[in-house]
């Protein structure tokens, strides 16, 4: 079986938002900024709609079992110059090939709406994502789409019951569970990061951030009883011999910072 744990980083859709709001002679950052303006004022929050919603990073973990090997692996896709459609793509490609669970922290009301519309955009082919049982009967009864199906786990979604008023956000689960959460780093300022250059940093970030939720996940997998202590035990210090001899920066302030919780 796959588990591919996936998270997303955005930015404000610039090229929309001169279409859609008439911000025909700005530059990129100040249409960025007038349309996050804009959206205080309709709304008293920032926080974009889905579709006006860029994608410049994804990250995933992914562990494959097939009962005679076990394999984990953290990156993100695509490469640091890859273009939204060619991200994606690459996603979407994923999940035709490997059919996997997918596992997320708010990916139901956040990251998928956010690759429904781009991929809308950029007329993106993903007939195994959107498989309902036509085709597959399997799919009938268990698919990415139907919000309790476990095709697809949103955690946040799963463990606050479906109630709006539980959910909690990723960063405080995973640091009351005893993993390092967000070590004091933020998605909010991803956009400017982004327009300062700084796009290999929000790749790092999107990785830690997805390492967290694939914490929780196999927490939670102890809880459901997938996992006996035992084998919840191994699933972690798998993860941490994976990530040691990765050797990257990231991943190495991610280890210290487990260590010492």
């Amino acid at each position: 079986m796959n588990v591919l744990i996936f998270d997303i980083e955005t930015i404000p859709d610039v090229d929309a938002g001169r279409k859609l709001l008439g911000l025909n002679d700005l530059p990129d950052q100040e249409v960025a900024m007038a349309m996050l303006q804009l959206r205080r004022q309709d709304t008293g929050h920032d926080f974009l709609q889905h579709y006006l919603q860029r994608i410049v990073a994804i990250s995933a973990v992914v562990r494959q079992s097939d009962g005679h090997r076990n394999k984990i692996k953290v990156w993100s896709l695509g490469e640091a110059n890859s273009s939204e459609a060619e991200l994606i793509q690459r996603f979407f490609d994923g999940v035709d090939r490997f059919s996997p669970i997918l596992v997320s922290w708010n990916g139901s009301g956040f990251d998928l709406p956010v690759l429904h519309y781009r991929a809308l955009l950029h007329g993106i082919q993903a007939p195994r994502y959107w498989e309902m049982g036509e085709e597959d009967q399997s799919f009938r009864y268990n698919n990415y789409l139907s919000r309790y199906h476990y095709r697809h786990m949103d955690l946040m979604d799963i463990l606050s019951g479906y109630q709006a008023r539980a959910v909690a956000p990723l960063d405080n689960i995973a640091k009351m569970l005893g993993f390092p959460g967000k070590m004091g780093k933020s998605g909010a300022n991803v956009w400017q990061q982004y327009f300062a250059g700084e796009i290999t940093d929000i790749r790092d970030y999107c990785e830690t951030d997805v390492l967290n939720t694939y914490l929780v996940y196999l927490r939670f997998q102890l809880m459901r009883g997938k996992l006996t202590p035992s084998s919840y035990d191994s699933e972690c210090a798998m993860l941490k011999e994976y990530l040691t001899q990765e050797n990257k920066p990231h991943l190495n302030e991610f280890l210290a910072a487990w260590a010492k919780v």
